[in-house]
């Protein structure tokens, strides 16, 4: 595994465990409980210690299932993440989500939480203002933002004392300065230039958008050529960006140690070239 280091000193690895949809969507969803808890266990043991998830999903049901895979590991060589939701932005229910989260993760503090997205109806001082209270109190030991445009991030960087070392947004091979989401513009014309210059770091979701981009033609010759996968190339092709951390998501045990021979080797210019072609793809949207 490589590393990346936050503004803090902190290390996070470079790839790591997305876990949108384990038990349920927006919902919980007992019926794979059994099998998800164990890939994630499996996952642990490959080097995945980056977990990245969210009060979210499934209605906070999906860190339950982490905090049952986990509580055999040594939570230092962990790098748990969780987000608060748009609801609950106020300075009240920041504190009060955290420290559920927690309880379902069944740990006693955080590596980094995340606002999950942006809400203009409640004051961001308000609550960056409970993200820093809980920094202080050792609730979690980094803070960060998610689908945050530039000018949001700009904003939250001058309304909080502790830094914000991550904004974790939509990035992939497809989605360069557009992507699915609304909020996924200018990633790599400004986004993320201006991170890598604040040493904040780009945590990329979506990095695979969904299998779209495992059956492009040009991502699966250039595949070819260099002995590896669509999804290694794909995620090669991010984790050798400065700054750059992705976290797909998989609850598949081939899937995963496939996805750790992302490493090790580099995408020659002339590959790179051929790649650029692909952005700005309009196609891979959909509802």
């Amino acid at each position: 595994m490589e590393y990346r280091k936050l503004l803090t000193g902190d290390k996070i690895p470079a790839l790591g465990l997305g876990t949108w949809k384990v038990g349920g969507e927006r919902t919980p969803s007992t019926v794979n409980d059994v099998s998800e808890v164990a890939a994630i266990k499996s996952a642990i043991e490959m080097g995945y210690t980056l977990i990245d998830t969210a009060e979210m999903y499934s209605a906070g049901h999906c860190e339950e299932l982490i905090g049952k895979a986990i509580q055999d590991t040594v939570r230092k060589d962990l790098f748990l993440v969780s987000k608060v939701y748009r609801t609950n932005l106020q300075y009240n229910k920041v504190i009060e989500s955290c420290k559920n989260s927690l309880k379902r993760l069944g740990t006693d503090y955080l590596d980094l939480y995340l606002i999950h997205m942006p809400n203009p109806e409640v004051p961001l001082k308000e609550t960056l203002d409970a993200m820093n209270l809980l920094v202080k109190e050792g609730l979690t030991k980094t803070i960060g933002v998610s689908a945050f445009s530039l000018e949001m991030l700009k904003e939250a960087q001058t309304k909080s004392d502790a830094p914000i070392v991550v904004n974790q947004i939509e990035y992939s091979l497809f989605a360069r300065n557009l992507g699915y989401y609304g909020t996924s513009k200018n990633m790599e014309s400004e986004v993320i230039p201006y991170q890598q210059k604040e040493g904040i770091i780009t945590m990329a979701v979506r990095p695979l958008e969904r299998k779209l981009l495992l059956e492009n033609k040009t991502v699966q010759i250039i595949a070819q050529k260099y002995g590896k996968t669509p999804a290694q190339l794909c995620l090669n092709w991010l984790i050798t960006k400065e700054g750059v951390v992705a976290i797909p998501k998989s609850t598949n045990v081939v899937h995963l140690k496939e996805n750790l021979g992302a490493f090790g080797w580099k995408i020659k210019k002339e590959d790179l070239i051929e790649l650029d072609k692909l952005k700005e793809i309009d196609n891979f949207r959909r509802p």
